[in-house]
């Protein structure tokens, strides 16, 4: 969760939120949390686990760049 939002502290394209689910059980079924932690960048690049800082900077380039996604990547992280 601290490099989402570091990242989003680098830019203002990028927010970050930090959700504790079992208090928001509407929010893990929307994103299919079975397991934590989960990263959503942009609603359409997920991936589960922890991960160096180069891994969540690949998805937010690929959810940048997919024409499917939003003008800006934004993320929940759980």
């Amino acid at each position: 969760m601290r490099l989402a939002f570091k990242f989003a502290l680098e830019s203002d394209k990028i927010t970050a939120d930090g959700v504790e689910v079992t208090g928001y059980p509407d929010l893990a079924r929307k994103y299919h949390i079975s397991s934590v932690p989960k990263t959503v960048v942009g609603e359409t690049h997920e991936f589960v686990g922890a991960g160096p800082e180069s891994m969540l900077l690949k998805h937010v380039q690929e959810a940048a760049a997919d024409p499917a996604g939003p003008s800006s990547a934004s993320g929940l992280v759980v």
